[in-house]
């Protein structure tokens, strides 16, 4: 069987790999690995949602699909008054997120896991793992866009031939009104919000 990104524990043998970005004027050194979306790399999408984006400020933020953490690290770095969880279902993903996460000292303020408690986020961010299928990614993003807290949002980064566009109408038809922030290289940055009928349910 092929191991994926999103594969609870890839079989193939565990090498980690040195990424360095620079987001919101911040130097982030980090480390990736085999088994692990976007080994030794930024990938596009998540270089893109990061350039088109201002820095968030204080508040709790969930990292959604984590891989080994640059977005939910870029915002923790950036905000020293945020708190990030992140999750993902791949264990390789985590560990590095948490060992990236106490290189930039940052361990107390962000936590990666498989599963999270019950609370809500003031934003949600995310590279969402579109190859993981339309149907599963719709419960991904049904379990976890209820979390959201009156007045949150989400921010989402999808490849326009991924299917930007339709995600965003399918998302206003759940109650969740979509709109896009950016355009860049193939990929839409959207923004998400939640409707007072939606809160209500």
């Amino acid at each position: 069987m092929t191991d994926h990104y999103f594969s609870a524990d890839p079989s193939v043998p565990f090498e980690r790999s040195p990424v360095a970005a620079t987001v919101w004027g911040h130097d982030l050194e980090l480390s990736s690995g085999s088994g692990v979306f976007a080994n030794g790399r930024l990938d596009v999408g998540t270089a893109v949602l990061l350039r088109e984006t201002e820095p968030p400020g204080p508040g709790r933020y969930l990292d959604l699909g984590c891989g080994y953490g640059v977005i939910g690290l870029a915002i923790a770095v950036a905000q020293p008054s945020a708190v990030v969880d992140a999750v993902d279902v791949n264990e390789r993903a985590l560990l590095l997120a948490n060992e990236n996460a106490a290189s930039l000292d940052v361990a107390d303020r962000y936590t990666a896991a498989t599963s999270l408690p019950e609370t809500t986020y003031d934003e949600i961010w995310s590279n969402p793992p579109i190859r993981i299928g339309k149907q599963a990614l719709h419960e991904l993003l049904l379990t976890w866009l209820p979390r959201l807290a009156p007045g949150g949002r989400a921010v989402m980064v999808v490849g326009k031939n991924l299917g930007a566009d339709s995600l965003a109408s399918w998302l206003g038809e759940q109650g969740y009104p979509t709109t896009k922030l950016a355009s860049a290289k193939g990929f839409r940055v959207l923004e998400t919000r939640v409707t007072p009928a939606r809160m209500t349910q």
